[in-house]
């Protein structure tokens, strides 16, 4: 018997968009929030590991605030996220191993199925994981393949909205400021018109706008959208606008890749706790902290969504934030240690762990 209040399924997204616009009812909207949420929580862990392995000492620091802005921006998605589904009525569900993404692996929904996922440190191969995870259908750089992307997902669901405004309760609405620019900020979800703000955000952030590659909503002038963000890291080069042809191209300035610890790429169910590849005991030590604090977080963040009273609600909210400050140091501290074979790094895991 299913427990959840949403599908389990892999391939949930395909399956709601597969359905006819008619058919899109109260229930389809709910999980398709849910399904927003995973889709943002799904990102945190791959960005998150790139940052962390850069050695901020050296270098000029750009790529590494690049990856702090983008990071700042998918917390907000998160969170507006999260508010599309309670000012829906409904609960997120992120306590769960069913539902909670793991690594190596596909997008939640079944979004982009060829794409493999992964958790390593920054490399070129990272930055252009990164990038594929934020392609738009009809990139201004085309430099990619068109594709079904997150944002034809969020569209439908915006059209859902716009169909029945009446479903918007403005119930358990979150309200935050990460102080990062104009469009980050987590608002209450309690009218059509903030609905499709907050929708605009998140789709703009990551992928541009059809005339575009910038930010809509920088946190400092001239921020690009994620997408093209991450391809300036992978090409090492500026994006620029041709003046002779008006095409936006990877030709600009050069952009050093910056030195990264080797953090390897985690396989899947984590590192091998036992047999000849088995980590020491301070790697073990260090692989359960990190886990047990990443999963306290989500602990957290689930309960603050359920919460009616809003001062409870951000109390456990600020717990929450708090809590992130707990996984970078034994990340970090993991990304120093090498593996037992040699030429990479251990790395945090991310996995869902009871406490």
């Amino acid at each position: 018997m299913n427990t959840l209040p949403y599908t389990r399924s892999k391939n949930r997204i395909v399956e709601l968009m597969e359905q006819p616009a008619e058919q899109r009812d109260a229930d389809w909207m709910q999980d398709a929030a849910q399904q927003a949420i995973l889709l943002e929580l799904a990102t945190l862990p791959p960005y998150l590991c790139g940052m962390w392995s850069i050695d901020t000492s050296t270098g000029d620091g750009s790529v590494f605030d690049t990856l702090r802005e983008i990071v700042f921006d998918e917390m907000s998605h998160f969170g507006l996220a999260c508010n599309l589904l309670t000012t829906l009525g409904g609960t997120p569900v992120l306590d769960d191993a069913s539902v909670v993404p793991t690594y190596p692996g596909h997008l939640p929904g079944g979004v982009r199925p060829e794409l493999k996922v992964f958790l390593s440190g920054l490399t070129t191969d990272a930055a252009e994981m990164y990038s594929l995870i934020e392609q738009p259908d009809q990139p201004l750089a085309k430099d990619a393949a068109p594709h079904v992307s997150i944002g034809a997902f969020y569209t439908a669901l915006l059209e859902a909205f716009r169909a029945h405004p009446e479903r918007i309760t403005g119930k358990r609405q979150m309200t935050l400021d990460f102080g990062h620019g104009a469009g980050n900020p987590v608002v209450p979800l309690d009218t059509i018109a903030a609905v499709e703000t907050a929708i605009g955000v998140i789709k703009e952030q990551g992928e541009g706008t059809s005339a575009s590659p910038e930010n809509p909503y920088p946190g400092e002038e001239g921020e690009l959208a994620h997408y093209f963000a991450f391809r300036e890291i992978f090409h090492k080069r500026r994006l620029r606008k041709n003046p002779d042809t008006g095409k936006f191209e990877f030709e600009g300035a050069e952009i050093p890749m910056p030195d990264a610890l080797p953090m390897g790429i985690v396989p899947a169910g984590g590192w091998p706790r036992t047999g000849p590849s088995a980590p020491d005991t301070e790697t073990t030590r260090l692989l359960d902290e990190f886990n047990q604090a990443y999963s306290k977080l989500l602990r957290l963040l689930q309960d603050a969504w359920q919460q009616d009273d809003k001062n409870e609600a951000l109390g456990r909210l600020f717990k929450a934030i708090g809590q992130m400050s707990a996984l970078q140091d034994p990340a970090q501290q993991l990304m120093a240690r090498p593996l037992p074979s040699g030429g990479k790094n251990y790395g945090p895991e991310f996995l869902l762990v009871t406490p």
